[in-house]
């Protein structure tokens, strides 16, 4: 892979999960409790605890993938990025 198109992607890559934790902010403030009706405390507490670990794997996976390719945009030759 060329090292600009590696250095793109990785920098994504970080974009992607600054995404993701911004979706996952908005889905809490949506999935909030409220007096006029909507969802209850538990089933609110339940919907953003099952979402954060799906969010979190999410975002582990891609700072993973785009540190694999900052350094691999650096060209060092190594076989194994991490």
């Amino acid at each position: 892979m060329p090292p600009k198109i590696a250095r793109l992607a990785g920098r994504g890559a970080f974009g992607a999960s600054a995404g993701l934790a911004a979706l996952y902010l908005l889905i809490a403030c949506v999935a909030r409790p409220t007096r006029t009706g909507g969802i209850d405390t538990t089933l609110a507490a339940v919907t953003w605890i099952a979402l954060a670990g799906v969010f979190a794997a999410l975002i582990v996976v891609h700072v993973v993938i785009g540190r694999q390719l900052l350094v691999l945009s650096r060209g060092d030759n190594l076989r194994h990025p991490l």
